[in-house]
């Protein structure tokens, strides 16, 4: 069976959004807090934290399981035109997504940690704040899709699909984890 571009990138975000609303809801949660452990450990580079406060265990708690399960439930979904894997291939092809997500996210938090900018703050006037805030829209989704890529053939045209709704999702993510007070800027 050929694989479906389109089909994937539907199921990909799809996926991803349901386990990014679970996040959302997790987050929200007194539970959550007690996983504010930084996933840096409090190390420091040049005198700087690696990734910095806002990057804890309680993100991975709930993304990489919820990513597991969506790839579950939504893959009984689509019968055709995306890859042919087992029960245990789907949950794994999600956990796998998943981590993906929440360790694309550290390589932007490290380069702001390192030029000063504290976490939940962005860049101000300056090439880093640009390229800061594209990374702030497609950092955990490339994260996503490159682990992916490495498991599963993944075409070129469900990478450009997956980018450009991913952006718009992560933006509309970002807006709610800022009206919920999850966050201290939408952006």
């Amino acid at each position: 069976m050929a694989l479906d571009p389109f089909r994937i990138a539907v199921f990909l975000s799809l996926s991803m959004t349901s386990a990014g609303v679970a996040q959302v809801l997790w987050l929200r949660t007194s539970l959550s807090k007690r996983l504010v452990q930084p996933v840096d450990f409090g190390l420091t580079l040049r005198g700087r934290r690696l990734f910095g406060a806002n990057k804890t265990f309680r993100g991975f708690a709930v993304m990489v399981p919820a990513s597991g399960l969506a790839f579950l439930v939504w893959s009984r979904l689509f019968a055709t035109g995306l890859w042919d894997l087992s029960v245990l291939g789907w949950l794994g092809l999600g956990l796998i997504a998943g981590l993906g997500f929440m360790l694309g996210e550290l390589p932007n938090s490290f380069l702001k940690r390192q030029a000063d900018v504290a976490p939940g703050d962005a860049p101000k006037g300056t090439a880093l704040a640009w390229l800061s805030l594209v990374l702030d829209r497609t950092d955990s989704l490339l994260g996503s899709l490159f682990l992916i890529w490495l498991v599963v053939p993944l075409p070129l045209v469900a990478w450009v699909a997956c980018l450009v709704v991913g952006v718009g999702v992560h933006a509309f993510f970002s807006w709610l984890l800022y009206k919920t007070g999850v966050k201290r800027r939408a952006g």
